[in-house]
């Protein structure tokens, strides 16, 4: 098969969907791979090392997109890019559809079978495309509020973790999964107090353990989050439900329970943002206020380190796209039946429920828009 990985478009996206490894992978099972000239770069991977590795430099994105029978990606596709698919082109890459619905009308109407990394599911129903990436936008996440705080940024002017005779500042975690750990794991890291908020008590024992009590674990309610807002100085949130747009756990007329300079950080902004007032922002301009409220809302945090990321998301993604590759869809799914529920459009139908309901489209199963499959 013909696989083909352009450069990234997206405003201040610097990762690749492909290292050299993947290069090699990829042509050791008979495959070719194109990759358009400087893709790389970004992630400090140049053409020359792709090359060796067996790959094809192509001058541009239009050439990949004609040549190839699959397009590796890392976000979601633009619209000029949107606008070069076919319809029997595979398409893998992360799409969060269900807060999008343009981009899928898009997909729909290129007639494509779109794939997406954060709906393909292991055999415990995790998601392991997406959860190299949570990790690092967990991780960003109090990076990043920590630096929010500060007053030059217009935070409250207070040091995550204090110092002797000075408290730590407050943190507060909504959601305990893999964004919502790794964001608190660098918390109290940092020597701040943590608190993480979760709806599972089976979750917060595990994040109790994992821990060692170092952090406070609270049942998720919405009483216990309006008494904790006036107390936090960062709330992260970390919610998410598979393929849906995003719950608001926090509404614009809860925040004037928060202190003024308080930061949010909205890590679900991606799957339509987790706080009511929530936007998507950029890396070159990050934040917002909204009544007093620094918000921080960056729809692609972990482009901001794209060396790490994308080493880390090749090493999830590789295996999928090699059996993708081999077997076509069909075989790739009897292979790997978490395939499945990352198919998101195919055949000009929304096949995900929890997208088609984000989106207001009509639902189709998967089997019944692409009978072979």
């Amino acid at each position: 098969m013909k696989v083909g990985v352009p450069t990234e478009i997206k405003s201040d996206e610097y990762r690749v969907a492909i290292t050299p490894a993947g290069v090699r992978e990829m042509v050791e099972h008979g495959h070719e791979v194109l990759i358009q000239a400087g893709a790389g770069v970004g992630s400090a991977i140049s053409d020359e090392r792709y090359a060796l590795q067996g790959a094809t430099i192509v001058p541009d994105a239009v050439t990949v997109f004609a040549e190839a029978e699959m397009i590796i990606h890392v976000k979601e596709l633009q619209a000029s890019e949107i606008a070069m698919l076919r319809p029997e082109q595979l398409l893998f890459t992360y799409l969060h559809l269900a807060p999008d619905p343009e981009q899928t009308r898009g997909l729909i109407e290129s007639g494509v079978t779109a794939v997406a990394y954060e709906t393909v599911e292991d055999a415990a129903g995790g998601l392991p495309l997406l959860a190299p990436m949570s990790e690092v936008a967990g991780k960003i996440a109090t990076q990043a509020g920590a630096y929010m705080l500060q007053k030059p940024e217009g935070g409250r002017g207070i040091l995550l973790g204090g110092v002797p005779g000075v408290a730590a500042a407050n943190v507060m975690v909504i959601g305990g999964g893999v964004v919502g750990m790794n964001a608190a794991f660098i918390a109290i890291g940092m020597e701040a107090d943590v608190f993480v908020f979760d709806r599972s008590i089976d979750r917060l024992r595990d994040l109790d353990v994992i821990f060692g009590g170092r952090c406070s674990t609270v049942y998720s309610t919405t009483l216990a989050v309006e008494e904790m807002l006036p107390r936090a100085d960062l709330v992260i949130g970390a919610v998410l439900v598979h393929g849906a747009r995003a719950p608001y756990v926090v509404t614009r007329e809860q925040l004037k329970l928060m202190k003024p300079g308080a930061v949010l950080v909205d890590v679900a902004i991606d799957q339509g943002g987790c706080f009511e007032t929530s936007h998507p922002t950029t890396h070159a301009e990050p934040t917002f206020e909204v009544e007093g409220i620094t918000h921080y809302c960056v729809a692609n945090m972990p482009g901001a380190v794209p060396i790490t990321s994308t080493q880390a998301l090749t090493n999830a993604t590789l295996p999928y796209a090699i059996a993708l590759a081999d077997d076509g869809l069909a075989g790739a799914i009897e292979r790997i039946p978490g395939l499945r529920p990352g198919v998101n459009v195919a055949a000009g139908k929304v096949t995900h429920p929890a997208v088609a309901e984000g989106v207001g489209m009509e639902y189709v199963p998967l089997e019944d828009a692409l009978p072979l499959v």
